[in-house]
C-alpha cells in the first residue's frame, strides 16, 4: 500500500511540477522581448509559427499582436492576420480588447478569460501575461487547473 502512496505522490509532484505557472509565462514573454531586441519582430515571428520549442512549450506558448489588434505570429496559424477583437471568450468577455489596453497603456499585465486548451481540447479557465515590446504585444498564457 504504501509503495502505492508512493508512485501516486511522485506522479502528483511530476505533473504538477510540469505544469507551466504565472513565473514561466513571464519568464517566456521577457524571453521573447530579449529575442525581438536582439534578433528583429520579424525573426521572432517565423519562431512563434513554426512553433519552435523555445518559445512553444505545449500549453505554454508564445503569441504575438500588433496595436492594430492583428495577430501576426501564433501556434495556432489560423489565427494568424486576424482582428479577433470583438471575438468574445465562452463567457462572454472580450478579453482580447483587455489584453490590447494593456500593451497601449501601461504595457504590461494579466488578463484572465477562457479558452481552449489544446492538450484537452476543452474551453478553462486561461490567465496570459501581456508584454508590449515596440509596436507589438507578446503574450503567453497559462491554463488554471
Amino acid at each position: 500500500m504504501r509503495a502505492v502512496f508512493g508512485i501516486v505522490l511522485l506522479c502528483c509532484t511530476l505533473h504538477a511540477q510540469a505544469t507551466p505557472n504565472e513565473k514561466d509565462a513571464v519568464a517566456l514573454a521577457e524571453k521573447g522581448a530579449q529575442f525581438v531586441r536582439a534578433h528583429g519582430k520579424a525573426e521572432m515571428i517565423v519562431r512563434i509559427n513554426r512553433k519552435d520549442p523555445e518559445f512553444n512549450q505545449g500549453t505554454l506558448y508564445l503569441a504575438m499582436r500588433d496595436m492594430d489588434g492583428i495577430t501576426i505570429a501564433h501556434p495556432t496559424t489560423a489565427l494568424i492576420g486576424k482582428n479577433l477583437l470583438d471575438v468574445p471568450d465562452a463567457d462572454g468577455k472580450p478579453f482580447r480588447q483587455e489584453m490590447l489596453a494593456l500593451a497601449r497603456g501601461k504595457g504590461y499585465g494579466w488578463v484572465d478569460y477562457k479558452f481552449r486548451n489544446p492538450q484537452t481540447g476543452k474551453v478553462e479557465a486561461k490567465s496570459t501575461y501581456v508584454l508590449r515590446v515596440g509596436d507589438v504585444a507578446l503574450e503567453a498564457g497559462i491554463y488554471k487547473h
